[in-house]
């Protein structure tokens, strides 16, 4: 039955993934590719953590803590690049 439920998880953000890539690709406007970035660095934390609980392992949990910790000082770099012009005043 967990693998089951895991498997579908899996496939389930694929499919999210490639939505989110599609919207980072042909976004209209720079803050939809930011979100879409940020949106992707989520859902691929998301299928790294799924991943782990299918392999049953640990092995990638400290990984996902770094970037996820990366993913979120990108996005607000990039968040203040967009509003200021420069990241560092």
């Amino acid at each position: 039955m967990m693998d089951t439920v895991v498997t579908g998880a899996l496939i389930v953000l694929g499919i999210s993934m490639a939505l989110i890539l599609y919207r980072l690709v042909i976004g209209p406007a720079t803050v939809d590719r930011v979100l879409a970035l940020d949106t992707l660095a989520t859902n691929f934390i998301a299928f790294v953590v799924v991943l782990s609980i299918r392999l049953q392992t640990e092995l990638f949990l400290e990984a996902v803590l770094v970037l996820a910790v990366l993913a979120f000082v990108g996005t607000v770099a990039i968040s203040k690049y967009l509003m200021r012009g420069r990241i560092i005043e």
